[in-house]
């Protein structure tokens, strides 16, 4: 008889955290969150019924015990990696996750970023389809599927994993051509809009109170992802989600004009079949965009 093993995932966030000496490096090496770390290292504790690390403020640090188990267990993972490696040279069988999004979310946040996961798991093949279709309405079965929420449908299990507010942008041509100091001098821009999200511009225009603005011309586009190139292209000022224009900003493509106010917006959620929510891919990709949003959080808050 084969003798009981700990969860293989469990066995990995603890050797990551111990090699490291950190929740949080070990939860960046393994896109995960780090209360993934910390749920997977609890759970081994459980298992074995005696604690791995004493937990000091932020820092962790192993016990005797755990060090002499982590000395014996580390070499393991190098000889399966090896292992796992040979075999894949003749053998390996690709797995195929199906991810459904909508366009630019998927244009400007997730596919920038997607090579980092295909880094880490070259075995994975992740598809990706793009609509803007209610979760309830898609005809076809995907394993994960992302849209605004953070909403309720029978029989998905929902988990938001990137939160952005939204505020006005423009091209650092246009701001130098037709300067802003104040929201008003707006009146002399061009504002873009998107048919699907009509009330976006008004909504930010009552937080600026600004009651009688009438800006010089207005420009309406049917998907989103052409609004916010014709901002990139000095054509008028869109109203920009900070998740989906952090890069613009980043690399001076774009520029925020006024620091506030924000307006508030849906957060990016993830949306599973109740019956496929503990499937091995699914979770590691779903942990992978949660790591991926807290990583955008910290680097807006810093």
């Amino acid at each position: 008889m084969r003798q009981a093993l700990p969860s293989l995932n469990a066995l990995r966030a603890f050797e990551a955290a111990g090699r490291l000496g950190s929740f949080k490096e070990a939860a960046a090496e393994l896109h995960v969150t780090h209360g993934a770390i910390s749920q997977q290292v609890r759970l081994l504790e459980a298992w074995l019924g005696a604690p791995l690390f004493e937990r000091h403020n932020r820092r962790v640090v192993l016990t005797a015990a755990a060090r002499v188990y982590l000395a014996e267990i580390a070499p393991l993972f190098d000889q399966l990696a090896q292992a796992t490696a040979r075999y894949g040279l003749s053998e390996a069988v690709s797995r195929t996750l199906t991810v459904n999004a909508p366009a630019t979310f998927t244009l400007r946040w997730l596919v920038p970023r997607l090579e980092q996961f295909r880094a880490r798991h070259a075995d994975v093949e992740v598809r990706i389809e793009t609509s803007n279709e209610p979760v309830e309405s898609l005809r076809d079965a995907y394993d994960i599927v992302i849209r605004g929420g953070p909403d309720t449908f029978y029989g998905y299990a929902m988990r938001p994993f990137l939160a952005e507010e939204r505020l006005p942008v423009c091209s650092p041509a246009l701001l130098k051509r037709l300067p802003l100091a104040v929201p008003e001098d707006m009146r002399r821009h061009t504002l873009l809009h998107t048919s699907s999200l009509p009330r976006v511009w008004p909504d930010w225009i009552a937080q600026a109170n600004m009651p009688a603005f009438t800006p010089a011309a207005v420009l309406t586009f049917d998907h989103f992802y052409l609004t916010l190139q014709a901002a990139v292209d000095g054509m008028g000022i869109a109203m920009g989600p900070t998740a989906l224009v952090a890069d613009d900003l980043a690399t001076g493509r774009l520029v925020a004009p006024f620091a506030g106010p924000r307006l508030p917006s849906r957060s990016y959620c993830t949306y599973v079949a109740d019956e496929r929510a503990s499937d091995e891919l699914i979770v590691l990709f779903r942990s992978w965009l949660e790591h991926e949003g807290e990583a955008f959080a910290g680097a807006q808050d810093a």
